[in-house]
Parts: structure tokens; sequence; C-alpha cells
């Protein structure tokens, strides 16, 4: 099976995020879509994450009536800080009869260099990238890339953990059962 990987701290995971991975599942060649929550992303702070596992919890909240959507732990397991070229040895290793796709944005790819033997990863890998605004897609002849016009929201996980803060609802930026989630739990305050 083709599987698109999608990594992020998804903290907390929007309507955004959901309408990129939904948008390439059904676009695309790919047949389901893992959202990859990330423990620790090694190019950000980690001050401001909610604990890994109440983000996965919102993941599998935020997806759960959609088959073609699955929400993976994967990073949770291996050596810290989270490099995607490991998560994707281990899970070409462990999966030898799936096919895996990055699925990222152009903001990431132009970033891309800073990566983990990032050389090694775009042979391996072939990468889905989504326009970001003022993000043009870079071209690395070594590297298969399919551009996909995903319809995008002006809305950061940033800026809905500032809302939250602030006592500003965040209804329909993010789904309502993880509206219900963080309201509940009283996460971000």
């Amino acid at each position: 099976m083709h599987i698109g990987l999608y990594f992020g701290s998804f903290n907390p995971v929007h309507v955004g995020h959901l309408i990129i991975a939904s948008y390439a599942r059904h676009t695309t060649d790919l047949k389901q879509v893992w959202m990859v929550v990330s423990p620790q992303n090694p190019l950000k702070p980690s001050k401001t994450l909610l604990n890994e596992y109440h983000r996965l919890h919102l993941v599998n909240v935020a997806i759960e009536d959609d088959s073609f959507l699955k929400t993976t732990d994967i990073e949770f397991h291996l050596p810290r800080p989270s490099y995607t070229i490991d998560t994707i040895t281990y899970l070409q290793e462990k999966y030898p009869q799936h096919n895996f796709s990055i699925i990222m944005g152009s903001d990431s790819l132009q970033n891309i260099t800073q990566w983990k033997n990032y050389e090694r990863l775009i042979k391996s890998c072939p990468l889905y990238v989504f326009k970001r605004p003022g993000f043009d897609v870079v071209d690395y002849p070594e590297a298969t890339i399919h551009v996909i016009d995903a319809p995008l929201l002006e809305i950061s996980s940033t800026q809905i953990r500032k809302m939250i803060r602030e006592r500003i609802p965040v209804r329909y930026m993010v789904t309502d059962a993880v509206n219900k989630e963080i309201e509940a739990n009283s996460y971000y305050r």
C-alpha cells in the first residue's frame, strides 16, 4: 500500500492539518495518510509542547471517523529528538509491504538541507509538497517531488494556543471533538 506520512507536532491538530491530509489522500495515489505525531521536532523548541500522549489523543479524536487517515506514535518509541530519516528507515524495515512518501509544506522543503541525512531521505522517499505562501517549491534533481495544490487556511497551532490562553474561542479552527477535549482538560491555558 502507498502511504503518505504527515509529520508534525500537532500542538494542537487543527482543521488546516486535516484538510491537507485528506486532500493529499484523495487527489494523489496515496491510499492512506498516517499522521506521525512527533514528540520533539529537533528544529523547534519543546517548551510549548503539550504532552505527546495528549497530542496523540487529540489527533485520534480528530480523525476517528476517517478510515483513510491513521495516527501513529512510532516516534514515541524511537530515540529523541525525532529525525525523519530514522523514522522512515524504521518504517521501511517494519512494513516492507508498504511504500512510504512524505507530505510536507514548501516551507519545510526549503529547509530540508538542515535535516539529518537529507540527501538519503530525498533519494529514498518521494515527497508530496503543498505550497505555502511565500515559499516556492525548491527542486532537488535527486528527489521525486509531487506538488499538491491543497487548499490552505491561514491558521496555525501557535495562533490557536495564543487564543486559548486569551480565552478566545477556537471553535471551527479545530474539530468539535478536539475543542471539547481541549476545554475539558484545560489544555494550553
